[in-house]
């Protein structure tokens, strides 16, 4: 680990003075997530996490991560909250070298992949404690920054970056697999007239915390992390892009993925199970297509930053360029798409058994 204090990268160093708890922390950088940068941050007083925050994000985010983390607090939900700076700010702007935040760095550990079915269903059931303890929130949200599960814009946005990039290496490429969206877009309409729930927004399975790392405590989902992308939108959403992440048990190549029907089940019986809201019919029907409706639109957004290669961080190590590592990630969302539809009659008896 690095000292906060002395030794270190410098743009590190200098972010984490607005938090005078911090003086003297040692710190490492935490591999993964896709576009924020994270460090873990340990003082004698306890342990942080530190974030250079996107410079997709709006500043409002983190307004939006303090009023719904203290909401769920008293609902006795678990997710972090901000540390405020010597400023009282939930955020540092360092300029150049970007905006800074650090939180309370939570007991537990994650897992990239799911791991048995039991896994599935307390995870199930800590999601539905967070759309159950955020239904009598009244609050306003401030707009995330980008477009964010826009179907529409996002589809849109993918035929403007290919007319944007004609000279793109991959652009002949990214254009056949387009096409192929946009069909798939088309037999996938969008359903109307449903009801606007807070949501977390990216329920990926790493995105929730578990107790430990050996069986069975492995399997007892303790808290969400991550709540960038709190939003309200239809339900399904969140519990497509949850699928999406859970219920694949393969890699995020086109060879690789592959949807495990007993985890779906598992996290099905878990959410409904636990959750506190009466659905209508036509808000639990919109649940089955949502995972093939989730892993198109993240198709079309890996597809279109293949091209622009601005969004995503991608694996220097494994891939030449942003742009092969995003064009891969695309068409195994577009597996993930076709192997959903093929498994939407045994995934609605999963929901509605």
């Amino acid at each position: 680990m690095e000292h906060a204090t002395g030794s270190g990268p410098k743009e590190v160093l200098d972010a984490l003075t607005p938090w005078p708890v911090l003086e003297g922390a040692v710190f490492e950088r935490l591999a993964g997530g896709l576009i924020n940068q994270s460090w873990r941050v340990v003082t004698p007083g306890g342990e942080y996490i530190a974030q250079r925050v996107h410079t997709d994000f709006s500043d409002g985010i983190h307004a939006n991560i303090q009023a719904v983390s203290s909401h769920l607090a008293r609902r006795g939900v678990v997710v972090p909250r901000l540390l405020e700076t010597d400023r009282g700010d939930l955020f540092s702007d360092r300029g150049v070298a970007g905006r800074w935040r650090v939180m309370e760095r939570l007991p537990g550990v994650s897992f990239s992949k799911c791991r048995t079915p039991a896994q599935a269903r307390s995870a199930g059931a800590l999601v539905a404690s967070f759309h159950s303890g955020m239904l009598d929130w009244k609050g306003e949200l401030e707009p995330i920054g980008f477009p964010f599960h826009d179907m529409p814009r996002h589809f849109s946005d993918l035929g403007r970056a290919l007319q944007e990039h004609p000279d793109h290496p991959l652009r002949d490429e990214i254009k056949v697999l387009a096409g192929e969206i946009f069909d798939a877009q088309e037999e996938s309409p969008i359903p109307g007239d449903l009801p606007q729930r807070i949501l977390h927004g990216d329920l990926k399975l790493s995105n929730l915390l578990f107790e430990g790392s050996d069986p069975p405590s492995r399997d007892i989902a303790l808290s969400l992390i991550d709540l960038d992308t709190v939003s309200r939108l239809p339900l399904y959403y969140d519990m497509g892009d949850a699928w999406r992440s859970w219920c694949n048990v393969g890699g995020e190549g086109p060879g690789d993925v592959r949807i495990d029907l007993e985890i779906f089940r598992a996290s099905a019986e878990g959410y409904f199970g636990a959750l506190k809201l009466r659905l209508s019919k036509a808000e639990r029907d919109s649940l089955v297509e949502g995972l093939e409706r989730v892993s198109l639109e993240l198709c079309a957004r890996f597809a279109a930053d293949a091209l622009e290669e601005s969004h995503f961080a991608w694996d220097s190590e494994a891939f030449p360029t942003a742009g092969e590592h995003n064009l891969y990630r695309a068409r195994g969302q577009l597996s993930l798409h076709h192997q959903a539809r093929e498994t939407r009659s045994e995934r609605a008896r999963g929901l509605f058994d």
